[in-house]
């Protein structure tokens, strides 16, 4: 349950941080995606339905933020959740470089997604300028930030799960 109330805090947190912090950072030419990040992370550590709570409610944030039909956001966050929620299987807590994997992966079809759906069905066809200005930086800065984000998720499990433990030791 405190896990829950975590996820929902730093879901909110970063959500904030993204879309009203970020934008007002002038020498960012792209921001990273909190949301992203904290959704496949908790998908990564916590397994499937973790990753889906935490991806239906980072969807519906964005949903309601952004303008749009309701529950485009929605859908891919969920199943990113999901897809990273079968990787759990491979998680170690030192293992790194299969988190920022999966994060340009996400990140990629994050950005693949938006300009399908919103730049294609419109008949904007210019896919190189999209991606060399918009999904590319957004990409780099999405990874590199996943170094710290994710950490900041893995300690704050760690430290809970500690705290249950020793709080089911001591009832006992």
């Amino acid at each position: 349950m405190k896990q829950k109330l975590l996820n929902i805090l730093l879901i909110v947190l970063a959500f904030t941080v993204q879309n009203c912090v970020f934008p007002h950072i002038s020498f960012l030419s792209a921001s990273p995606n909190l949301l992203l990040i904290l959704t496949f992370s908790i998908g990564f550590i916590h397994g499937k339905e973790a990753g889906m709570f935490c991806g239906l409610c980072s969807g519906i944030l964005l949903d309601l933020f952004y303008s749009g039909p309701f529950g485009f956001f929605t859908l891919f966050y969920i199943w990113m959740g999901y897809l990273n929620g079968i990787f759990t299987k491979y998680y170690y807590e030192d293992y790194i470089t299969l988190p920022l994997l999966l994060s340009l992966i996400n990140d990629f079809a994050y950005n693949m997604y938006i300009y399908v759906f919103s730049f294609l069905i419109r008949n904007r066809l210019d896919f190189f300028y999209y991606f060399i200005n918009i999904m590319v930086p957004e990409i780099i800065f999405t990874v590199i930030t996943t170094l710290l984000i994710y950490r900041i998720v893995l300690i704050s499990t760690k430290k809970i799960e500690e705290w249950e433990q020793r709080r089911d030791t001591t009832i006992v």
